[in-house]
């Protein structure tokens, strides 16, 4: 059974064992659909295994390959990556430093292949680059995330967070559900409270922070470096603070979450002191 493309084959070749069953023989069955008849014995011994169904395309992919990796390069590798959990480039290195001669893409195919890899999500659109401004005032960079907690094994709530990085002044507020469309809403009521203006936002690549949330959004939006989480350093660590101070004080309710957070905000943004703005107040250097 050569390599086709063609999808309707699997069924012709079940329509010609049919054929053979019924008293045909091979070679009428051949001329009479236009292929060898050695081909539709093929078939028919094939029908004997797997029964009266469609019989599938086998994969064009070669069984081996003169140039393949020996098993001792592959164990080699394996290896490596089980012990120190270094990627693929570091992995390269090492081995060539060890005598060890492989190139990069056989390392990254031998990872991939023993499951030893993590792909990037097909969902992580590419976002151009757009660079950081300098937080010279109130509202130059404010950076946002988003906390996930759990209620029950599979229900999740979630607590949009949002801060100054020049004041410090932040906002949070609990939801049910996270989507843009959240994100949106939560934006538009932070800026009301705020009593400055939001010139350039800030987030990671999460799915509420995706591209229809940067064309609705109406203000200048950039995203952080994929796996950097130092970039929205600011945001990460009121993230703790607000957990330990706050949301761990309180039960999984949304209701119960925001009225807590109204109160604790209050304190944070108008009586707290803060050390990264020399133990000042939020509201004071606003």
């Amino acid at each position: 059974m050569s390599y086709t493309n063609n999808k309707n084959l699997p069924k012709i070749r079940r329509e010609a064992t049919r054929l053979v069953h019924r008293g045909w023989s091979a070679r009428k069955v051949g001329r009479y659909l236009g292929f060898h008849h050695t081909a539709v014995m093929e078939w028919y011994r094939k029908a004997k295994v797997i029964g009266d169904h469609p019989i599938p395309t086998r994969s064009s992919r070669p069984k081996s390959h003169p140039k393949q990796l020996s098993k001792e390069i592959v164990e080699k590798i394996v290896k490596k990556r089980l012990e120190h959990g270094r990627y693929a480039e570091a992995l390269h290195k090492e081995l060539l430093n060890d005598g060890v001669k492989v190139s990069i893409s056989s390392v990254k195919r031998t990872l991939e292949r023993n499951y030893l890899i993590k792909k990037r999500s097909p969902w992580k659109r590419y976002h151009p680059h757009q660079d950081r401004p300098y937080a010279l005032k109130s509202g130059d960079l404010v950076q946002m995330d988003t906390i996930h907690r759990m209620i029950d094994k599979k229900k999740r709530l979630y607590v949009f967070t949002l801060i100054d990085v020049y004041s410090r002044c932040t906002f949070a507020k609990a939801f049910e559900r996270m989507n843009a469309r959240t994100s949106i809403d939560f934006v538009l009521e932070a800026q009301s409270e705020a009593t400055f203006h939001f010139n350039m936002l800030q987030s990671d690549h999460g799915p509420e922070f995706g591209k229809w949330f940067s064309e609705q959004v109406k203000k200048s939006h950039r995203y952080t470096r994929i796996g950097k989480p130092n970039d929205n350093a600011h945001i990460e660590r009121f993230n703790r603070t607000l957990q330990e101070e706050c949301l761990d004080k309180v039960s999984n309710n949304v209701e119960e979450i925001n009225c807590a957070l109204k109160k604790y905000l209050r304190y944070y943004n108008y009586e707290r002191v803060h050390g990264g703005i020399n133990y000042q107040i939020p509201m004071q250097v606003v």
